[in-house]
């Protein structure tokens, strides 16, 4: 059981290290200290519910159509190993700093909308917590709500990190060289997790 969860949590954190818009959008209001918590809260929120999803709807449609299972661990592999390149060729086509621009304050709806747009509306996160996260805890019956719980938890852990640490990190992530850090690091790690759910499935 703690296995479980403990995989689910840091396959959570791996996902979501991936710089993108949501992350890039949760780091700037941090910077700028602005509605950091209602972000967050939003951002992690947004996560549990479609982890949930992913979770309990994977292991009904698995227990109806067997073959399920293995043909989204495939695709999820696919999809790692593609996505981990995306990161790799992101980061030898350079870095790009993150300077947040000056101005008034928006408003706490406004920034919520953002967000909520940046989250729901990305196909990602479908594939990150439906798919890819729905799949790898079918394989950890009859522990898939302690792995679902792990993610969920992975989830708080990043935004709440991200949003309230982000003030800390605004002189390095104005250097382009840590976004290709970044990059790299996050690109070698969907290559492992794509490499551990080829062979230990």
């Amino acid at each position: 059981m703690f296995d479980a969860a403990l995989h689910g949590f840091l396959v959570s954190l791996s996902l979501i290290l991936a710089i993108g818009a949501q992350n890039a959008f949760v780091l700037r209001q941090g910077i700028r200290r602005e509605h950091v918590l209602a972000v967050v809260l939003a951002c992690a929120g947004s996560d549990a519910i479609l982890i949930a999803a992913g979770v309990a709807g994977f292991g009904a449609a698995s227990t109806a159509l067997p073959w399920l299972g293995e043909a989204m661990r495939w695709g999820g592999v696919a999809f790692l190993l593609a996505y981990g390149a995306m990161r790799f060729r992101a980061a030898f086509a350079g870095g790009e700093a993150l300077r947040p621009q000056g101005g008034e304050a928006a408003s706490l709806r406004a920034v919520l909308m953002t967000v909520l747009v940046l989250t729901w509306a990305n196909p990602h996160v479908y594939l990150d917590t439906v798919v890819l996260l729905g799949s790898i805890a079918a394989q950890y019956d009859p522990h898939r709500l302690s792995f679902g719980l792990g993610a969920a938890l992975g989830s708080f852990v990043f935004f709440l990190s991200l949003g309230f640490g982000a003030r800390l990190l605004a002189p390095v992530f104005e250097n382009p060289r840590a976004w290709v850090v970044l990059e790299l690091i996050v690109g070698a790690t969907m290559w492992a997790i794509a490499v551990g759910l080829a062979f230990g499935g």
